[in-house]
């Protein structure tokens, strides 16, 4: 079957318990393109927008990936992970009923402006050729360079026993699993990523997104959505 020549960026919404590379291969094969990717991976466990190019559109890739982001994040406080999120295996547990509101609305603050990450083992970060998410699954532990990212924001929306809601505006390369770790760590305990919505990716917003299942999209839908770049 001949591929279709179809051009252009979908704004979509991914699911939470699909990869990023999924939900490209169910738009790559619902449109039937020989081309199409996104620009910027959200986790399996994550939910949210993802600008997905199609076609002749990939070339821009680049142009899109450097982009600011907006996401609504949960941070449960009391344990750690290997991979910083659900995700991954308990490593530690630990008291949490010392922190206090003032306490975690300080930290969050503390955050904000231009600060160091270590990118998580758990990420498409290639190192030496291979993606730090490879050496992890062997258990492989690979030294990381500390990366200078910069957090617009961080309003803390919601505190409930060890649950943190916050939304976060930050530049692009920022580890949302990495930034709940080292606020739990500031706050004298663990804390994993417990949820993750992208909100926004530069002036693409969520709420204007077509929403995609593992089942796949209504063709005519995609190709009704497509904007031509």
């Amino acid at each position: 079957m001949q591929n279709n020549d179809y051009s252009g960026m979908l704004i979509v919404s991914k699911p939470a318990g699909i990869t990023s590379f999924k939900l490209v291969s169910i738009i790559k094969k619902t449109l039937n393109v020989k081309k199409a990717g996104h620009c910027g991976t959200l986790d399996p466990l994550a939910s949210g927008l993802m600008l997905i190019l199609v076609g002749k559109a990939t070339k821009m890739q680049d142009s899109f990936m450097k982009q600011d982001k907006v996401y609504l994040a949960s941070i449960k406080l009391g344990m750690k992970t290997d991979s910083g999120d659900l995700a991954g295996k308990i490593i530690s547990e630990s008291a949490y009923n010392h922190v206090t509101e003032n306490q975690i609305r300080s930290v969050c603050k503390s955050f904000e402006g231009e600060i160091e990450q270590t990118p998580p083992m758990f990420s498409a970060l290639k190192v030496k050729g291979k993606k730090l998410y490879e050496f992890a699954r062997q258990g492989i532990t690979v030294e990381r360079k500390k990366r200078k990212i910069t957090v617009h924001s961080i309003e803390v929306l919601d505190i409930k026993e060890n649950i943190i809601n916050i939304r976060v505006s930050c530049s692009s390369g920022t580890y949302i699993r990495t930034l709940a770790e080292d606020i739990g760590t500031k706050l004298g305990t663990d804390a994993v990523l417990n949820s993750l919505v992208r909100e926004k990716i530069g002036i693409y917003s969520l709420n204007e997104s077509v929403k995609c299942s593992s089942d796949g999209t209504d063709k005519n839908v995609l190709i009704e959505r497509l904007i031509r770049i």
